[in-house]
């Protein structure tokens, strides 16, 4: 006891000098931004960025050579650069030792990065950080690096932007964000590069696109790591490793690229990138351990995602989609809706098939004779909230608005009308055109949209169809719009713009309707199962998949789809379709769709009374745990489970890791000859008391502390072939 003391003392003494030091620089003119433990400074050659936990040096050197020379854990000074103090020289004639280049891009078809000279020009505070001014020593060009670091988390974030400060326009092209030369990495052949989400093993050369929001690369000798994410939108990532020796990078495709970046900066012009992020980590052999820790954290306090602003999360949705289709009308939703209260649905979607056509979306009168505001009337007379599907940029041949505006139209290299979404111009058999973000028609479709939130009440939209590229189509030049009226130059600069657009659409439509939830599907992500950082700042949700499949088949694929996306992107946004609630086995599915946005489909006209108030009792329970955890704010691994299979056991737990009040795990044996297993999990008070609870009765499983918990666990038996189960963690 008597050395914490004295410890604390020193600790105390050395934080006393520390700010008369800080408030000393003030005084002689560096630049400094402290937040909580944060620090960042400059003093016009030197740039450092500490939050007490990692520490980074950026330096401008004499000879104009912008760089990252240090990136350490403080702790361990672990070091994570590439430079001349730490080279093996017996390596020297594989490669060249230089410090990393920082940024790395191509004006008017010519090479540059962070040595291709530079001046300093000013430096400025920005929250959570210092953005530095640069201007190149040979082109007419001026660059702005914002670097953001946080106070608890051992993570940087960044992004560039560009001022032309010449006569005439330039094209920017191949643009890195950020680009380390790390220590230990040779060619990659001593790493994994935990691609796809971070959860796939990669070796060697790498070059990720929209499935690598997240990667990990792991030195599995050292047991250090280094996490790189992307927020850029859709088709529009790429992440690389060890293209040359030692260097990784993240920022916008490549020219070379299916869907090659471009941006053309006018005079006087300023253009800012998307945002990019890096973390390090050591002493670990699990590369996913960053993924649930301080990626996890970061994007659920930092990141801005639009699903930790709803005040009142979805936690039971239901969908008409399957197995109707497009045949719906309003005597069926009447019954739809009586049976779907019954089973604790709390959002009432109707899917395609209310809207006369594609474009204008008025009702479709034959289908809804008194059109749809005595439907949205009934559902929320049963408590609740209602939605419907659009496609944001399709409009039909036949439509007024496409024969008013064919100049919004989206359209192809010589000059035709396009439809993005699949090889096919004719889908499900009425000819049917994609309209461009860029133009008038994105304030087109939002007056649309809140048109039917004033009339209708409308709170859920399922946003849905292309809107850069296609998810189905197999022609990859397919995307983009090459009309000469539009606001982009060509078809390479429109696809950024066109993603960019559909973000200014959905925070319109949150500005002027703040209770509106919009979910975005995958279809207008661009391709299959996609979400990603930047569409989770704009969209609540993203409708992930299609899966008819039912359990124990469409149960697995629900909690695989889930696993492979989570926990870095929020598994509240994850909205798996399309589990029925007539399946005989679903329950199995709502157990498993308990680790996402709860959504099912199929016809609740069908299920018994038992049914429905089996169902309703689970849906109850999830509503509670959400009232008394905030269960849907979280998701992590659950420790010794894996990648849900058949012949396996897998499982989820959703524990609030900031109040440590408890939460919900998920424990599910699919198809395995091992009949009982141990759970174990993570992240809460070691020294608190809690309850395990089977839902939804909430029978005692056990009890323990939070250590105890993590420590041993409990024991889980289960005798079928298939089985799933939900627990709460309940602080006594």
């Amino acid at each position: 006891m008597e050395t914490s003391r004295i410890k604390y003392q020193i600790n105390k003494l050395n934080r006393k000098y520390l700010l008369l030091i800080l408030t000393l620089i003030c005084l002689i003119g560096e630049s400094i931004v402290v937040n909580a433990q944060v620090i960042t400074s400059f003093d016009g050659n030197l740039l450092v960025l500490d939050n007490g936990l990692i520490r980074r040096e950026i330096s401008i050197d004499e000879a104009g050579r912008f760089t990252t020379r240090s990136y350490q854990l403080i702790k361990d000074k672990q070091e994570f650069i590439l430079n001349t103090a730490n080279f093996n020289k017996k390596d020297a004639d594989k490669f060249t030792v230089s410090n990393s280049d920082e940024i790395g891009f191509m004006i008017n078809d010519k090479s540059y990065t962070g040595l291709s000279g530079w001046e300093y020009v000013s430096d400025e505070k920005v929250e959570n950080g210092i953005k530095l001014n640069l201007k190149s020593k040979t082109l007419d060009l001026q660059v702005g690096v914002t670097y953001l670091i946080y106070p608890d988390l051992p993570i940087i974030r960044k992004k560039v932007e560009f001022t032309n400060t010449g006569s005439e326009s330039i094209k920017l092209e191949s643009l890195d964000i950020e680009r380390l030369k790390i220590v230990n990495g040779g060619i990659g052949t001593t790493s994994w590069i935990m691609n796809d989400y971070g959860r796939k093993k990669n070796l060697g050369q790498f070059v990720g696109e929209w499935y690598d929001p997240v990667v990990v690369i792991h030195n599995h000798k050292y047991r250090t790591g280094i996490v790189l994410g992307n927020e850029a939108p859709g088709v529009m990532k790429r992440t690389a490793a060890y293209q040359t020796p030692s260097l990784l990078s993240v920022g916008l495709t490549h020219i070379e690229q299916n869907f090659g970046f471009r941006k053309w900066i006018k005079p006087n012009e300023t253009w800012k990138s998307t945002w990019v992020f890096s973390g390090v980590y050591n002493n670990s052999d699990d590369p996913s351990a960053i993924l649930n820790t301080s990626v996890n954290d970061f994007v659920r306090k930092y990141m801005g995602c639009q699903i930790f602003k709803v005040k009142e999360m979805p936690i039971f949705v239901y969908n008409t989609w399957a197995p109707f289709k497009h045949n719906i009308n309003e005597k069926m939703m009447f019954e739809l809706v009586d049976a779907a209260a019954e089973c604790g649905i709390q959002e009432f979607v109707i899917d395609d098939g209310w809207q006369e056509s594609y474009g204008d979306w008025g009702v479709n009168k034959e289908k809804f004779p008194n059109g749809l505001k005595p439907v949205f009337d009934y559902i929320k007379s049963k408590g609740m909230k209602p939605g419907v599907w659009i496609s944001l940029c399709s409009a039909e041949t036949k439509s007024e608005v496409f024969k008013n505006h064919p100049e919004w139209a989206v359209k192809k290299a010589n000059g035709d009308f396009i439809n993005l979404h699949s090889d096919k111009d004719n889908l499900y058999g009425w000819e049917s055109r994609s309209m461009c973000m860029t133009t008038g028609w994105k304030d087109y479709i939002r007056d649309v949209i809140l048109n039917m939130v004033d009339e209708y009440g409308l709170e859920y939209i399922k946003g849905d169809f292309a809107a850069v590229t296609g998810a189905y189509t197999s022609d990859k030049t397919r995307s983009g719009c090459y009309a000469l009226n539009h606001n982009h130059k060509d078809r390479n600069e429109s696809m950024l713009k066109m993603y960019q657009a559909t973000w200014q659409l959905f925070d319109e439509l949150h500005e002027a309707a703040p209770n509106l939830f919009i979910d975005c599907t995958f279809e207008t992500m661009g391709a299959l199962q996609l979400i990603d950082f930047d569409m989770c700042k704009h969209a609540d949700g993203n409708w992930l998949s299609n899966y008819f499949d039912r359990s124990p088949l469409g149960g697995l694929k629900v909690r695989e789809l889930a696993w492979s996306r989570s926990p870095s992107i929020p598994a509240a946004s994850m909205v798996i379709g399309n589990q029925g609630l007539d399946d005989p086995n679903f329950m199995y599915s709502m157990k498993s769709l308990a680790g996402t946005l709860p959504i099912v489909l199929g016809d609740p006209r069908e299920l018994t009374q038992a049914k429905r108030k089996e169902i309703r009792e689970m849906a109850d329970w999830l509503k509670e745990m959400q009232n008394d955890h905030d269960f849907m704010t979280y998701r992590q691994d659950l420790p010794g489970f894996g990648r849900p299979q058949d012949g396996f056991w897998d499982g989820f737990q959703r524990i609030n890791t900031d109040t440590k009040s408890g939460g919900i795990i998920g424990v599910f044996k699919q198809k395995s000859f091992k009949h009982e297993m141990w759970v174990t999990v993570n992240y809460l008070d070691p020294k608190a008391e809690y309850e395990v609870r089977l839902a939804p009765n909430g029978k005692r499983v056990t009890q323990g502390t939070g250590e105890e918990l993590r420590t041993k666990g409990f024991k889980v038996t289960f005798g079928d072939e298939f089985q799933g189960e939900l627990y709460e963690i309940r602080r006594k």
